[in-house]
């Protein structure tokens, strides 16, 4: 059992940190609004006032924290990680980020005689409570032998893709899929609607053929329910396409879907929705319909 520092306990990393206590861990958990540990606290993990008193005498810290930058400074400010973790720690970060600043920080952990793994997850809020998370770790081999204990109690399905960095190219597939399914669902949705079908046995039956998916599993009945509490927001999803679309500039291949999917994402967070599950993609589609404003009555 390992004593784990955990930076970053909101929907996703809240879960993550409690299921890591379930296992049998030492977990020290921080965020910048101490009132997001209280969950972990009451599951029998610690809070800590500040990164370093997180970090000290851990010998894993775990991140997931929102984009690039968050990363970059929790791991290299003046009172970040790499400030107070000891030499042979082992970070482990749960955050979707650009391929490269995980590399960066793989070298500047590196440098600090520390191990930087790049393990972005998929699943969602209801993956990360139940731990059953998809996670795609970049990395060293010998670091990802050591984090198994970690990403074993957050994960059911684990894989070593490569180096440092490769975590988050899987990563960004991972979000041009799920992106291009949940908007497919949505057109399919209002589609259904305006045929006045009964919409939610339409779903249960696409469910059991060649349409059925993990994405219609769960988003589908956030639609018809027009419950978008958020799980994984439109404005980070926005985020994560962009990190596909620049990456997939930089090595010289196309994504025309990923392209219109990423204009539809920006234009339903440009519309106010950000702060919604990315399934109010429905909305999006009701817009453009001239429907809209009939569903909100």
């Amino acid at each position: 059992m390992a004593t784990i520092g955990f930076i970053g306990l909101g929907v996703m990393g809240s879960p993550m940190a409690i299921n890591l206590v379930r296992a049998g861990h030492t977990v020290v958990g921080y965020n910048r609004t101490p009132a997001k540990a209280a969950d972990l606290v009451a599951a029998g993990g610690d809070a800590a006032e500040s990164i370093a008193a997180a970090v000290t005498g851990a010998g894993f810290v775990a991140l997931n924290v929102p984009a690039s930058a968050d990363v970059e400074e929790v791991l290299t400010g003046p009172d970040g990680v790499l400030a107070h973790a000891a030499p042979g720690t082992v970070v482990v970060d749960f955050s979707t980020i650009d391929p490269a600043t995980a590399i960066r920080m793989a070298e500047t952990a590196a440098a600090q005689g520390c191990s930087f793994l790049d393990a972005p997850v998929s699943g969602g809020q209801e993956g990360a409570a139940a731990g059953s998370l998809s996670i795609m770790v970049g990395g060293n081999d010998d670091a990802y032998e050591r984090a198994l204990p970690v990403l074993d109690a957050v994960g059911d399905t684990i894989a070593h893709v490569g180096p440092s960095g490769s975590g988050q190219i899987v990563k960004a597939a991972n979000q041009l899929i799920v992106a291009a399914n949940i908007q497919a669902l949505a057109e399919a949705v209002v589609f259904l609607e305006a045929h006045q079908v009964d919409t939610s046995a339409a779903v249960g039956v696409l469910a059991g053929g060649l349409a059925g998916s993990t994405v219609l599993n769960h988003k589908a009945h956030r639609m018809i329910e027009r419950d978008f509490a958020p799980g994984g927001r439109i404005e980070l999803h926005h985020k994560d396409l962009g990190i596909v679309t620049a990456a997939a500039r930089d090595a010289g291949v196309v994504t025309p879907v990923g392209s219109l999917v990423a204009t539809l994402m920006a234009s339903a967070r440009a519309n106010g929705d950000g702060g919604l599950d990315h399934s109010a993609l429905l909305r999006g589609v009701l817009r453009l319909s001239g429907k809209l404003d009939e569903d909100a009555e």
